[in-house]
């Protein structure tokens, strides 16, 4: 006869199908606060390296702690529910709010978050195992909990950026997990029901838990936008969250105001009413000087203002737009107030574009450009980093034509000095020819660039093709761009290289001093 296999009890069943949810929901709170850190802290290896670890530490203390409950598991595992429920759920959207009316402590508000999460879910786990070894075998028990605690956590970190953050948004996404952490909580209290003394109190404490972060799902949009209102002064018009990053358009009206703003993670990439400054000094020099581009391409510049700037030249057959995050295109493609300032360059019949890491697409495109404008946000994480590094230099070398140019934005040669002539110094050492410039921004105050080319650059006149409508640059101005005063003249500055990073750090040392 063949044994009878034991079914497992409902009860079993229920408890690991908890542990797949609780995995689940513990990595969501780490996660969401390291994007949250990056996003407002930048640097996104420290702050994900450095709140992971508070995260890890505050769960060792949890589970060490655990051993001092010996009395009503059950009843003790329903409140630490409720309370990762609250506290995690709430994470998100209460580190918003310290974004916005406490920027000063948000680093203190971020780590006492995550300790106090961590902790709460340092206690789960045990308290689980230990019910659960009423009726199951150590052997079992131990590999049962860790199957589910493994896919549990395999299954958000793909889904949190893939699905939740994309159509949800961190707040929500943070309180849908706090939910279903109520929701394991309410599913205890069924489950263990005949063994709670104080019944009535803790459904009342599970309609109440629930009932708070529904409330909260339901007002996480005026929590973003109170939040963000506060922070960026101006009105926001619009604000997302993509796979990518944190997208804020704010806008203020009226005569000599700033008109609309983006900002990318907290960061200001461009004010409307001096962007023009900004874009004609970035593409105007590198395309006057080839004299008829006719393949250029844009990398990163998904608001279209660069392209906008290309698009003036006639001899322009075709612009390649290889922009990271589609939603940054779509935005500044389908906002009506939006393209308008783009001039519908992103509608052109000469534009083509292409949602890929700019490394990885010059890796593989077999294409040669005349005039390639590198737009790239300041490289204040290694992610960016990668993007004023040696290597990425040598394969932009390899997509110019033997008279093309390239341009590179360069963050403020006045603010931070050798972070701007680190970037020469890398394009240099790439086997490129280098002409540095500047042009002062308002919003910006003096802002660098770099043309890079194979052929010694020359500065044209009056005598080139300028394109018509340009409020900034003329033939006078131009030859201006290109002298530094003593405060901002070279100094030795070493080679990026992805092995070292050093911009990064030396980026964020310069610019932390004004901060």
């Amino acid at each position: 006869m063949n044994p009878v296999q034991r079914q497992p009890p409902p009860v079993e069943v229920a408890l690991l199908a908890s542990v797949f949810v609780i995995a689940a929901c513990g990595l969501l709170y780490e996660l969401a606060a390291g994007a949250l850190a990056s996003y407002v802290l930048g640097d996104s290896v420290l702050q994900f390296s450095t709140v992971i670890g508070a995260y890890l530490f505050a769960m060792g203390v949890g589970s060490y702690l655990s051993r001092f409950f010996e009395r009503q598991l059950p009843a003790h595992f329903l409140r630490i529910e409720l309370l990762v429920a609250l506290a995690g759920g709430l994470l998100p959207g209460l580190l918003f709010l310290a974004h916005g009316y406490l920027p000063g402590a948000f680093r203190l508000v971020l780590y006492a978050m995550v300790l106090l999460v961590g902790l709460l879910v340092g206690l789960e786990i045990p308290l689980v195992m230990r019910i659960l070894k009423r009726n199951v075998a150590l052997k079992d028990l131990v590999s049962q909990v860790l199957t589910f605690d493994y896919l549990g956590a395999l299954a958000v970190s793909v889904a949190f950026p893939l699905v939740l953050v994309p159509h949800l948004g961190l707040v929500r996404t943070g309180l849908l997990f706090g939910v279903m952490n109520a929701a394991v909580a309410l599913w205890a209290l069924w489950l263990f029901r005949h063994e709670l003394r104080h019944l009535r109190a803790h459904v009342l404490a599970c309609v109440g838990t629930l009932a708070v972060l529904v409330a909260a799902f339901a007002g996480a949009d005026r929590i973003t936008t109170h939040a963000e209102d506060r922070f960026y002064a101006d009105k926001v018009v619009y604000a997302a969250t993509s796979p990518y990053q944190r997208m804020v358009v704010t806008h203020s009206p009226g005569e000599g105001r700033t008109g609309h703003r983006l900002f990318l993670n907290g960061n200001l990439q461009f004010a409307e009413r001096d962007e023009y400054r900004y874009h004609e000094a970035l593409v105007h020099p590198a395309m006057l000087a080839h004299g008829a581009p006719k393949r250029v391409a844009v990398l990163g510049g998904g608001d279209g203002m660069a392209v906008r700037e290309i698009l003036k030249y006639p001899s322009v057959e075709q612009v390649t737009l290889v922009e990271l995050d589609p939603a940054m295109i779509a935005l500044f493609r389908d906002t009506p107030a939006l393209s308008a300032l783009n001039a519908q360059a992103l509608h052109n019949p000469r534009l083509t574009t292409v949602n890929a890491d700019a490394f990885t697409w010059l890796q593989t495109t077999p294409e040669v450009f005349d005039v390639i404008v590198v737009d790239f946000p300041d490289p204040t994480n290694f992610a960016v980093g990668k993007l004023y590094s040696h290597t990425f230099y040598g394969l932009l070398d390899q997509r110019l034509s033997a008279s093309g140019y390239a341009v590179v934005q360069s963050t403020s040669p006045l603010v931070a000095r050798h972070s701007f002539w680190t970037v020469v110094a890398t394009i240099e050492s790439a086997g490129l020819l280098t002409a540095p410039y500047h042009a002062h921004v308002p919003s910006f105050g003096e802002w660098g660039y770099i043309i890079a080319s194979r052929r010694p650059f020359r500065v044209v006149g009056a005598e080139a093709p300028w394109p018509a409508g340009l409020r900034f640059l003329n033939p006078t101005s131009l030859p201006l761009l290109f002298d530094f005063p003593p405060d901002m003249d070279r100094v030795a500055a070493p080679v990026n290289r992805l092995s070292n990073q050093v911009l990064v750090h030396t980026y964020e040392t310069e610019w932390g001093r004004i901060k």
